[in-house]
């Protein structure tokens, strides 16, 4: 064949390295950050779910927030139909002081939050802020929503 090309295949077949595994020198970060965008989204969905969930319509003020304490605060609410709960436990008026007193006792500080329904009297109100006092919980603050009126203040 002159002028004609050849070419040699090699004549063997390749040989593969089944036992032997190539050790990845890089970290595959993206199921990682895939995992903490799920969670990060369940607990900003999840977090407000977490607070006391008895369904009362707070009267409006221009107060500011309060700063968050390190014990998870007592609440006491106040509904429309004047019914009390500790936290979303029913109370009853006659063992209301001697729960708050045992609650008392078992905590570290004095705070106590009120929510008391609009449609409550004051007179409601103030017999239920004695009744913590008499309980031992001096320190009491009064839950409302944002947004009434400022009386000329910002």
């Amino acid at each position: 064949m002159a002028g004609g090309v050849i070419q040699k295949s090699g004549g063997g077949h390749r040989r593969r390295h089944r036992g032997r595994a190539v050790a990845m020198s890089e970290i595959n970060v993206t199921p990682f950050v895939d995992v903490m965008l799920v969670l990060l989204i369940i607990f900003m969905v999840a977090a407000p779910l977490l607070t006391v969930g008895v369904p009362v319509k707070l009267p409006q003020t221009a107060a500011n927030a309060m700063p968050t304490e390190k014990e998870e605060p007592l609440t006491i609410t106040l509904t429309a139909d004047g019914q009390v709960l500790i936290q979303s436990t029913k109370v009853a008026d006659i063992e209301l002081i001697p729960k708050l007193k045992a609650i008392a006792a078992e905590r570290t500080g004095d705070k106590i939050f009120v929510r008391a329904d609009g449609a409550v009297t004051y007179e409601r109100v103030a017999q239920l802020m004695g009744a913590l006092n008499a309980g031992g919980f001096n320190n009491i603050g009064l839950v409302t929503d944002t947004g009434g009126p400022s009386f000329g203040g910002n």
